[in-house]
C-alpha cells in the first residue's frame, strides 16, 4: 500500500476538533464580533444591512431582482400575511451565452441595466400604471449607508461590466427602469443574498435570528437588536468567512499561501465548498507521496461519502479516477481523510452559531429559535447535518434543543420582496 499510515494518522489528529478547541473559536468568535460592534479592529466587517427583520404579517405585491451571478431573476411576490406568500411570476435570464456575454467588460453598465429593466417590463406585461416597489439583492462588496444606497466596491466572480463600481447600484436599475418606462416601479431597497436568506426565513419562521449561507463560500448575518451611535437596530451581515481567529493547520496554511488572496478569507477557506476539494488534494498527495496534486471538489467528497460500504468500491471509482489505480484498502483511507475534512467543516460552522448565539443571549438563556442555512454543502453534503448538530450539543449542552438548524432554498428573490416590503413601510 502507497499510504503513510503513521502520515494519515497525524492529518487526521490535527484535522480533528475537540469540545474544548471548539469552544475557544466560539468564544473567539464573539469577542471578535463585540469588538467590531463597538467599534475597535476586528477580522470581520460586520456590516449594518438598515434592515430588520419582519413579522409575517406583511401585505402586498412587491418585486425582487436576484442579482448574484451570471443568472438574473425577475419576481413578482405577493405577500399574503400569516407569514404565507406566492412567487406570482418570475423572468429568470442569463448574462452570459454562446450569443452574448453581458459580464466580461463589453457592454456598459447602461447596456447591462437597460437588459435588466426589459425583463422587469416583460414581468409587468400589462400593469404598467401600478405602483410596485422594488427589493434587490446584490451580492457584491458594496458600501452601503442605508437601506437604499449601496455602492460597489469591486466587481468578483468574475464580473467586469465598467462604469459600476463606486456607483450606487440602485441608482443605475432606477435609471434604466424609467429609460424603459416603468416609473411606477420604485427601487427602495439592496441587501446581500445571507441577508435576503434571513429576511426569508424570518417571514416564515418569525422566532429565526440567524442566516447562514453554507455552499461555495460561507458567510453569517444574525439580528442585532442593539443600536449604536452610527447604526440601528438592525441585521447585521457578518462577513464571517474573514474571520481569522483561529489555529489553523499546516494544510491551511500552505492553501491559503498558495491561493488568489493569502491572509484573507480564513474561516472560508476551512469549511467552504470551494476550497475542502483543495484540502483534500493536498492531504492525498501528502500521504501518497504523489508527485502531481490530484483535483478533487466538493462534489467528489460527497460521492466518496455517500460509499459506506467495507470496500469503498464506488469510492474507489472517484478517487482513481483522479490519481490512477488504487491498492485494495486506500480508497477506505482516503474516505476516512475526507470524512475529517468534511466533518470538521460542519463543527467550525457549529461554533461560530454557538458564538452567535451567546453573544444574542447575554447572561441569559438561548432563546427557542431556528438557524436559517442554506447551501449546496448543507443540503448535500454527507455529514454536515449531523456533525453540525453534535457540535452544538457539545457547545450549548441542554441549551441546544432550543436552536433547531433548517435548510431553507433559494431564498434570495423571496428576501429581496419582503425587504422591499419593510423599507416601503416608511415612505
Amino acid at each position: 500500500m502507497r499510504i503513510n499510515e503513521e502520515k494519515l494518522k497525524g492529518i487526521i489528529e490535527e484535522l480533528t476538533l475537540d469540545k474544548e478547541q471548539l469552544n475557544e473559536i466560539a468564544s473567539a468568535l464573539r469577542f471578535d464580533m463585540e469588538l467590531a460592534l463597538r467599534g475597535e479592529e476586528a477580522s470581520m466587517p460586520m456590516l449594518c444591512s438598515y434592515i430588520g427583520m419582519p413579522n409575517g404579517q406583511e401585505k402586498g405585491e412587491f418585486l425582487a431582482l436576484d442579482f448574484g451571478g451570471t443568472n438574473l431573476r425577475a419576481e413578482l411576490v405577493s405577500l399574503k400575511g400569516d407569514c404565507q406568500y406566492e412567487i406570482v411570476k418570475m423572468v429568470a435570464k442569463p448574462l452570459v451565452t454562446e450569443e452574448y456575454n453581458l459580464i466580461n467588460g463589453s457592454a456598459s453598465a447602461e447596456q447591462v441595466f437597460d437588459f435588466i429593466a426589459d425583463m422587469f417590463a416583460e414581468l409587468l406585461a400589462g400593469a404598467e400604471k401600478k405602483t410596485y416597489y422594488l427589493g434587490h439583492t446584490f451580492s457584491f462588496p458594496s458600501k452601503q449607508t442605508d437601506i437604499y444606497n449601496a455602492r460597489l466596491i469591486v466587481w468578483t466572480k468574475e464580473f467586469a461590466i465598467p462604469g459600476v463600481e463606486g456607483e450606487v447600484v440602485n441608482d443605475l436599475l432606477q435609471a434604466a427602469l424609467n429609460r424603459k418606462g416603468l416609473e411606477n416601479v420604485k427601487v427602495v431597497a439592496v441587501i446581500n443574498d445571507t441577508v435576503a436568506e434571513l429576511l426569508t426565513a424570518g417571514y416564515q419562521y418569525p422566532d429565526t435570528q440567524i442566516g447562514c449561507i453554507y455552499a461555495t463560500g460561507s458567510n453569517n448575518c444574525y439580528m442585532e437588536r442593539t443600536s449604536a451611535a452610527d447604526r440601528p437596530a438592525a441585521i447585521i451581515n457578518m462577513e464571517s468567512g474573514s474571520f481569522n481567529k483561529l489555529v489553523p493547520s499546516q494544510w491551511d496554511n500552505q492553501l491559503d499561501a498558495e491561493s488568489e488572496r493569502p491572509g484573507n478569507q480564513r474561516l472560508e477557506k476551512m469549511v467552504s465548498g470551494r476550497y475542502m476539494g483543495e484540502l483534500l488534494s493536498l492531504t492525498v498527495q501528502a500521504v501518497m507521496d504523489l508527485p502531481e496534486r490530484p483535483d478533487f471538489n466538493a462534489i467528489d467528497m460527497s460521492g466518496i461519502m455517500s460509499d459506506t460500504s467495507a470496500t469503498a468500491a464506488d469510492a474507489a471509482k472517484i478517487i482513481s479516477a483522479k490519481i490512477g489505480e488504487l491498492q485494495p484498502g486506500e480508497a477506505a483511507y482516503i474516505r476516512d481523510l475526507t470524512e475529517t475534512i468534511a466533518i470538521r467543516s460542519a463543527r467550525i460552522v457549529a461554533a461560530c452559531f454557538a458564538g452567535i448565539l451567546w453573544h444574542l443571549s447575554g447572561s441569559g438563556k438561548i432563546a427557542e429559535q431556528h438557524i436559517a442555512i442554506d447551501g449546496s454543502v448543507y443540503e448535500h453534503m454527507p455529514h454536515i447535518k449531523e456533525s453540525l448538530n453534535k457540535g452544538l450539543s457539545e457547545l450549548l449542552g441542554e441549551e441546544a434543543a432550543a436552536v433547531t438548524p433548517m435548510l431553507l432554498k433559494d431564498g434570495s428573490g423571496l428576501g429581496a420582496a419582503i425587504a422591499a416590503a419593510v423599507a416601503s413601510k416608511d415612505l
